[in-house]
């Protein structure tokens, strides 16, 4: 057991949201007493305190918990269940299995496995997935395996297919980091688990290819990037987290793009961090992030 898992022992992750109505704090904190766990954090939103939404993320101690969760699932189901609230526990001490799928560009792909080996995000990587094999080696020096599926042309089912078969089961949940491919609505289907992805944020104003050339040529100020939740529709998924930073004139496309790829992976690493920690609720479609 690592030592950041060792901290989580007996620590419980416990998310509520629906609607807003008197008594839910009371409600949830005095379950937490009376199943003899302590309070870490609690935090809370409500989106409007008349008919509106409320969401929740309380942290507790309590010890032997992994003997204590299904007593303490159903004191939930019992519970929270007449307030209409959908509500998840989780034990902290158990990190969230985490696939990576990459092409050619390694930037975001990299730094997610070197904040992993200093245990700076609380996950396990069965697998890191490619379309190409450049990253190959890089991967496996980290002590994780790569696959290589083959993408190439306009129908993916294959590829898409493969894909699944090695994830089906075995992960908890996908960051596209920088994948270079459509995800089609049937994958989003059958994977069953989070997909996480990462852009620039100069989406729709420099759509497709050089969009650091066209940004350059329009004379922008600032670039950023943009990690979301994964949906049918192309890059209008629930966003997790943004971020920017200032360039001029001075700098070529190819500064524009390094500095682009300095707050993708800042943002990436980020969004990924509170994913694992369930720190983000969806809500529609957009996001509560407690972070």
């Amino acid at each position: 057991m690592s030592p950041h898992t060792e901290a989580l022992r007996d620590q419980a992750c416990l998310i509520v949201h629906g609607p807003d109505q008197p008594g839910l704090v009371a409600a949830v904190t005095a379950l937490i007493a009376r199943n003899t766990g302590n309070i870490v954090t609690l935090d809370q939103y409500s989106d409007n305190p008349v008919g509106g939404a409320f969401f929740q993320r309380v942290v507790f101690h309590r010890p032997d918990l992994a003997a204590a969760i299904p007593e303490i699932e159903a004191d939930l189901e019992k519970t929270l269940t007449p307030y209409g609230m959908q509500w998840a526990l989780t034990d902290q001490s158990i990190p969230k299995r985490m696939a990576v799928l990459a092409s050619t560009s390694d930037h975001c792909l990299l730094e997610l496995l070197w904040r992993h080996r200093r245990g700076e995000l609380p996950v396990t990587i069965p697998m890191v997935i490619s379309n190409h094999t450049n990253t190959a080696e890089d991967v496996r020096s980290f002590g994780i395996p790569f696959f290589h599926v083959h993408s190439q042309g306009p129908d993916k089912s294959e590829a898409e297919a493969k894909i699944l078969e090695l994830l089906k089961g075995n992960v908890d949940f996908v960051v596209l980091a920088r994948y270079m491919q459509i995800i089609s609505e049937d994958f989003l289907d059958a994977v069953g688990v989070p997909v996480i992805n990462i852009h620039h944020s100069f989406l729709p104003a420099f759509i497709g290819a050089a969009p650091y050339r066209k940004a350059k040529e329009r004379g922008v100020k600032l670039i950023g990037a943009t990690s979301h939740y994964v949906t049918k529709d192309l890059d209008e998924g629930p966003i997790i987290e943004q971020d920017v930073a200032r360039v001029n004139h001075s700098m070529t496309a190819a500064d524009l793009q390094a500095r682009g790829a300095y707050v993708e992976r800042a943002v990436l690493s980020r969004a990924v961090q509170w994913h694992a920690e369930d720190r983000v609720i969806q809500h529609g479609n957009h996001t509560i992030v407690f972070s």
